[in-house]
């Protein structure tokens, strides 16, 4: 077994630390990089100075040294396992060929192929493209496919094929080999974000988003083909002058007559929201002549909460005052958000319903808004701040996005209803209908219990529908994915429709969603999940 498998842990995050750690893994666990094996470093002993006359390397050189070690290694492991998967050298070589092909008809590139040819031993003629990869791939990845660590041994690589008496490795050894690269990156990794002051739980929580997301793949390869190359989606539509101050509109296919429009606001934990993170949604509601609006907004540190709550201010006013052009009816027009959007969109509303209260200037009426939906949104800052920084994102983290916690009494929905300034502000706003799941870890159901329970102390129309062992993500996206019947996706149709007759008739007559990833992937993925 590698020594590297017993190395000790790195004890701190400062710079000598991080240096003294990185020679440690490079010196005894990257044998098998040129320039660093053991039988490379005994030919050249009688190069080296005096251990006193040695200079020490700079910081930056270490860094730069071992950069190339990884990316080396990086590049290694792929191919180690497609040989370890009995992957034979023309199929990886003629696959080589196969994604450069494309390059031959650049200009330029028959004069390059022509020079690589002279300059490589054995290269193939011009008319045969994959022989001049295959003298790329034996001459520069050579230690890959060799079974030699000697370093002498490479050099020669480019100059003659295996012997025919060379034992191959067995693949017990070179999973063991791989396994061991793997661990080195991996760890190597860590201590670098460690170093940079990443904490674990982020680190955790990045590991399970890939994983995530790997899972629920073939769903997003078939939504992202719609979102980009369907002719119902309108995508980047300009609606201010800050950056990402853009939209994406969802159009039906029946254009006859004005269609009700979602304003929808993704989430995303005021750091890594989008908005194609509701092309998902947006799709499925133009299947049933709902036009949707996903407004994007500037995100942390790009933006804190004040211009969050500006973009997307911003962006309802354009709908509000456009979307006649496009088909929609300004006179049906609904607010939605999930998550982060949730609390966004919450303050949009309140504050705007707060400013007409006082008779203040303003581009946009919540009288046009028909009615607001919260999906698994958080509208107490006061009771999530430990919260979120026992979830991982840090308290230091989360004062910033909110400004300081002088900021949140004023982007808290649930306490801001509250205070008798804003009574009048209360009778203005639409109907409100929270949606969330009881097996919530990422905004317990309590957030929404708590602000209805508020905003009906002040008297305004508010509905909650709690949904039994349903986590953050299932009634946004795990559930749609699924296909078939859907409590949420249904009630939210039902309220945009009521009563326009025609459209609640084909509504009953609609046919069920396909399933867009198999079952086994979504409890899969659904274990995974780092909300």
């Amino acid at each position: 077994m590698s020594p590297l498998v017993h190395h000790h842990r790195p004890s701190g995050g400062s710079e000598s630390h991080l240096h003294s750690d990185i020679r440690r893994f490079i010196n005894n666990s990257v044998g098998s990089i040129p320039g660093t094996s053991s039988n490379h470093h005994h030919d050249h002993d009688h190069l080296r100075k005096p251990a006193r006359m040695e200079r020490r390397p700079l910081f930056s050189e270490e860094i730069d040294r071992h950069a190339a070690a990884g990316t080396a290694l990086v590049s290694r492991l792929p191919f180690t396992l497609l040989r370890c998967l009995g992957v034979a050298y023309w199929l990886i070589t003629r696959l080589i060929s196969l994604v450069c092909y494309p390059l031959h008809f650049m200009p330029g590139f028959r004069q390059a192929r022509a020079w690589l040819c002279q300059i490589i031993p054995g290269g193939g003629s011009e008319s045969k493209l994959h022989l001049d990869v295959s003298c790329l791939i034996y001459g520069f990845l050579g230690s890959i496919f060799g079974t030699s660590s000697n370093h002498q041994h490479r050099h020669h690589h480019l100059h003659r094929k295996p012997a025919r008496m060379e034992r191959r490795p067995s693949f017990s050894e070179e999973i063991g080999h791989a396994a061991a690269e793997t661990y080195l990156v991996t760890r190597l990794s860590f201590t670098l974000l460690r170093y940079l002051g990443v904490g674990y739980r982020w680190i955790t929580r990045l590991l399970a988003l890939y994983c995530y997301a790997l899972l629920l793949m073939p769903g997003f390869l078939q939504v992202a083909y719609c979102y980009f190359f369907s002719s119902q989606v309108r995508r980047s539509i300009v609606y201010g002058d800050q950056p990402r101050n853009r939209l994406d509109l969802y159009l039906p296919r029946n254009g006859k007559g004005p269609k009700p429009v979602v304003v929808f606001v993704t989430g995303g934990a005021w750091i890594i929201g989008y908005k194609a993170w509701g092309s998902l949604l947006g799709l499925q509601l133009a299947e049933r002549d709902i036009m949707v609006a996903c407004v994007d907004y500037r995100n942390f540190p790009q933006g804190t909460i004040s211009d969050m709550v500006n973009d997307v201010s911003q962006g309802i006013s354009f709908v509000c005052n456009i979307i006649g052009e496009y088909g929609g009816d300004p006179n049906r027009i609904y607010l939605a958000g999930q998550s982060a959007g949730a609390h966004i969109s919450a303050c949009v509303l309140l504050e705007q319903a707060i400013k007409e209260s006082r008779g203040e200037s303003i581009s946009w009426s919540v009288s046009q808004i028909k009615a607001y939906f919260g999906l698994s949104g958080g509208y107490n800052l006061f009771n999530l701040v430990d919260h979120f920084h026992n979830r991982g994102l840090y308290r230091s983290i989360f004062l910033s996005i909110m400004e300081g916690e002088e900021s949140f009494e004023q982007f808290s929905p649930e306490v801001r209803i509250k205070d008798p300034s804003s009574k009048d502000a209360a009778s203005l706003l639409p109907p409100i209908k929270l949606y969330h799941g009881t097996a919530d870890y990422s905004i317990p159901s309590a957030a929404s219990v708590n602000f209805v329970d508020a905003l009906k102390g002040v008297g305004a129309d508010a509905e909650l529908i709690l949904y039994d062992g349903k986590s953050h993500t299932d009634l946004f996206l795990q559930d749609p994915l699924r296909g078939g019947k859907d409590e949420l996706f249904d009630h939210l149709v039902s309220v945009i429709h009521a009563g326009d007759r025609e459209a609640l008739a084909k509504d009953a007559l609609a046919p069920p969603r396909r399933r867009l990833v198999p079952e086994i992937l979504l409890r899969l993925a659904r274990q995974m999940s780092p909300f």
